[in-house]
């Protein structure tokens, strides 16, 4: 036996919980009464047929008792309620039992096969018991109808008997499993509009941290080169500065040179962080965006902007990497300038990117290995280009006392790995250091 729909569905939407199998009290009230309206039918009927077939009354009112209080099972056991229903049809007992115990049968969730054979068996016996007890009023008053005029009648009382019940069941289940669908469907959507909320979130967060990273690794790359090389000159401006005044005002210039374009890039940078900032924020008033949203597009604008920065005239490309070694040359460093095949323009992330590699490197040997020979390596090939910044060993010269924080080589390696490049670094069997990358033309 299976419990009807009603009290699942009403449990599920959290519906004051009713004794035993009753999902709510006012079932178990409507049952009540039901069943008291049934039991009382049924000891009148039972009076009625105890004395057609010479019983005595008593009998028949105590069997109607149970036999119509079952109704007070219907909810939990509506196949025995059917049953019982069908059991007591003979004795012409249950009429408000039959209808309610079709109904409940129908709208419950027992097997469409079971509930056709109960109601097949329900209309079988009540079409019997109709044309016996027609055709016995009929004889006893003198009158004989034909038979088939009888079977007819049986047959309307019959199905107006069962079948209204049946199909108001089969109806009401029908909508009740419809409701139950849709709100399962609603509760799936909701769950699911939920995870691709905190998947959203979970993606602004990382686009946040991918462009703190980023921009992080492009103040370093900025920043600290220039910085560096202002210590490098400061230091030789400071050993030179009592025994050549003319190369003490060099090495002065110079450091004024390096400050003001390590402040020119600084300033260009934030303004275009604050520029991605502002776009982002004077959205249209009518469409607020989240706070993960607006923070991930102020990244992505900001992403852009720098991209494009980059990737003009004015920004990092390997056409400068002579400038570059020129400032190295200038702070006191020997260094070498190889470069092999036919030169070429890229895309701007990977000029950006192999010049931020070679910048790094050198920076590294001002920072480690204080007058060292550095020897930079450019290799221009079909569909890649290779970089090598090596250095030989110290040659003991005065610490600059640069700080470190020991995100250089990380921010290499990203760089060129976020291309499809490979990055190797590691000290040299000559007592060096050699950083390679090899990025794709194409990445």
């Amino acid at each position: 036996m299976t419990t009807t729909g009603a009290i699942a569905g009403a449990g599920a939407r959290g519906a004051p919980a009713g004794p035993w199998w009753w999902a709510r009290r006012r079932s178990l009230v409507l049952d009540s009464v039901l069943a008291l309206l049934s039991a009382f039918e049924c000891v009148l009927e039972g009076i009625a047929f105890a004395h057609k077939v010479g019983l005595p009354a008593v009998l028949g009112g105590v069997a109607g008792v149970p036999a119509g209080a079952v109704l007070l099972l219907r909810r939990r056991w509506p196949i025995a309620v059917v049953l019982v229903s069908i059991a007591i049809t003979p004795a012409e007992m249950g009429l408000l039992l039959g209808v309610v115990g079709l109904y409940t049968l129908a709208a419950s969730d027992v097997p469409r096969r079971i509930t056709v054979v109960l109601a097949g068996a329900s209309l079988a016996g009540t079409l019997i018991v109709t044309f016996a007890s027609f055709h016995r009023d009929m004889a006893q008053d003198g009158y004989h109808p034909g038979f088939w005029l009888i079977l007819v009648f049986s047959v309307v009382m019959s199905l107006g008997v069962t079948a209204p019940p049946l199909l108001l069941g089969l109806y009401v289940g029908a909508r009740r499993r419809l409701v139950e669908s849709l709100r399962e469907r609603a509760d799936g959507l909701e769950r699911e509009l939920s995870l691709l909320a905190e998947r959203a979130e979970e993606r602004a967060e990382w686009a946040r941290n991918e462009e703190r990273t980023r921009i992080a690794r492009e103040m370093h790359d900025v920043v600290a080169h220039r910085v560096s090389l202002m210590v490098v000159h400061a230091a030789a401006l400071q050993a030179v500065a009592l025994k050549d005044p003319e190369k003490a005002s060099r090495n002065a210039a110079l450091v004024g040179d390096m400050g003001r374009q390590a402040l020119t890039e600084l300033r260009e940078m934030l303004g275009v962080l604050r520029t991605a900032s502002e776009g982002a924020v004077s959205a249209p008033a009518a469409a607020p965006a989240a706070p993960p949203e607006r923070l991930a597009a102020v990244a992505a604008a900001a992403s852009a902007r720098l991209s494009a920065s980059d990737g003009d005239g004015d920004g990092p490309r390997l056409g400068r990497l002579d400038d570059l070694v020129g400032q190295s040359r200038a702070a006191g460093m020997a260094v070498e300038l190889m470069v092999e095949g036919e030169e070429r323009a890229y895309e701007p992330r990977v000029e950006r990117t192999a010049y931020r590699v070679v910048q790094e490197a050198l920076t590294n040997v001002h920072k480690h290995a204080p007058g060292a020979k550095a020897m930079v390596r450019l290799a221009h090939r079909e569909a890649e280009v290779a970089l090598q910044v090596e250095n030989g060993p110290s040659d003991g010269g005065p610490d600059a006392g640069l700080p470190s924080g020991g995100n250089g080589l990380v921010g290499m390696r990203e760089r060129v790995t976020a291309l499809g490049g490979v990055f190797v670094s590691g000290p040299t069997d000559a007592g060096g250091f050699r950083v390679s990358a090899v990025i794709p033309s194409r990445p």
